[in-house]
């Protein structure tokens, strides 16, 4: 793929049936906990994002030394895997992926029994791991604020450790949605939890070997949404998605019908169409983080004032993702910013902004970016440069558009 596309303003309606790429929040935990199961679960509908294809790459790998690229998920699941291991192995990353933290989740392991070493600076990839000797205890206290995929990790090994676990956390739970769709995944592999209040408790008990079909993805679909509430005319069909997700971004349904998109389910899809908006959100979101940047983006067009908490983790991302919104949404006249502590407000593009050149945007190396952006092209000529970031979770996008009729030239 070339270094940038130029995608031209559609004004003709949106009408097709989307066959989403699935969800790899559900696959990288699915794919794990086959492993941890002795690979006798079935899985089906895999997702074909980078991030999936490397998850499932390092778990039948036998290298000392496993490179996740600069998959996030994938740095903390096999952190935790490897940390309850029989030998001696390393795990690196992007130069990105060596700047973004792991300290928490490498201390929570070294308390249960692992032997995990700092390679580089200390609390960030890369990883030295010692094999698993014994557990040496059955309870960890960790913050509730930081990444769920932390929780998620360590919850997932839980069932292997000869005492179990229980995690108190502390303080306000973010990304709630995150943690309970491990625990329900879990939960289909046969494995019994308890989530009260501030603690998880996870027996020692076995996976066992059922099947299960994964999800489309939400966070694919938030696009779409998108795209629907800044056509002239559209009715989208998604396909692959459950009205009551294990994903917390379906929240996008309910945040996009106060952005003009209406959402009609049927047994395994849901069908968008367009309705009235409104002129000022509220929005908290420390439950759906991904989401935040296609919202950003919707609204700022749509003419949506927005008042946001819970966007803390977008600034250790692929990017930092609030400094960048701000700069690339400051193309449209529209303006993103931190008004005080944790409260950001976004003020849309003025009603007489006009817009005569294709306008460029980048994407910083973070796939959101660049799907977020994308959109903006049924308002005007857009430029995306590195479009080839969106391998990470939908390689199928930009062919998804196309078929949309949405035009896309390389430049």
């Amino acid at each position: 793929m070339s270094d940038a596309l130029f995608l031209a303003k559609h004004q003709a309606k949106l009408s097709l049936t989307v066959p989403l790429t699935s969800s790899k929040s559900e696959s990288n935990r699915a794919l794990l906990i086959q492993k941890l199961g002795g690979n006798q679960a079935s899985l089906d509908n895999l997702s074909t994002a980078r991030d999936t294809v490397t998850m499932k790459r390092l778990l039948s790998s036998d290298d000392e030394k496993l490179d996740v690229l600069d998959a996030g998920t994938v740095m903390r699941f096999m952190t935790a895997y490897l940390a309850m291991g029989s030998t001696q192995r390393q795990i690196t990353g992007t130069p990105r992926m060596c700047k973004r933290p792991i300290k928490i989740l490498a201390e929570a392991l070294n308390d249960l029994g692992a032997n995990i070493s700092y390679l580089g600076e200390e609390g960030y990839p890369p990883l030295q791991f010692e094999p698993f000797q014994s557990q040496k205890t059955n309870s960890l206290t960790i913050p509730g604020n930081i990444s769920s995929q932390y929780i998620s990790a360590l919850l997932m090994i839980a069932p292997t450790l000869p005492e179990g676990l229980t995690i108190h956390l502390e303080g306000e739970i973010y990304s709630r949605p995150y943690i309970e769709m491990t625990l329900n995944l879990m939960k289909h592999f046969g494995i019994d939890s308890q989530f009260e209040e501030q603690s998880i408790t996870v027996a020692s008990q076995n996976y066992q070997a059922n099947s299960y079909t994964i999800e489309s993805d939400w966070s694919g679909a938030s696009y779409w949404y998108s795209l629907v509430s800044m056509a002239s005319e559209a009715e989208v069909t998604l396909t692959g998605l459950r009205e009551k997700s294990n994903q917390g971004d379906s929240a996008i349904a309910q945040i996009m019908e106060g952005i003009g998109v209406k959402s009609v389910f049927t047994d395994n899809a849901v069908t968008l169409t367009k309705c009235d908006h409104k002129a000022h959100m509220v929005i908290d979101f420390k439950s759906c983080p991904d989401l935040a940047q296609t919202v950003f983006v919707c609204a700022a067009v749509k003419g949506v004032s927005l008042e946001m908490t819970g966007l803390e983790s977008l600034r250790i991302k692929e990017t930092d993702r609030t400094a960048a919104m701000a700069t690339e949404l400051a193309k449209l006249g529209a303006k993103l910013e931190e008004t005080k502590p944790g409260t950001w407000v976004l003020t849309p593009m003025p009603k007489d902004h006009v817009i005569t050149a294709p306008v460029t945007f980048d994407s910083y190396d973070d796939h959101r970016m660049a799907m977020a952006l994308a959109p903006v092209s049924m308002l005007c000529d857009v430029v995306i440069n590195e479009p080839e970031v969106v391998v990470k979770s939908y390689p199928e996008y930009w062919d998804h558009l196309k078929m949309a009729g949405i035009q896309i030239t390389e430049k």
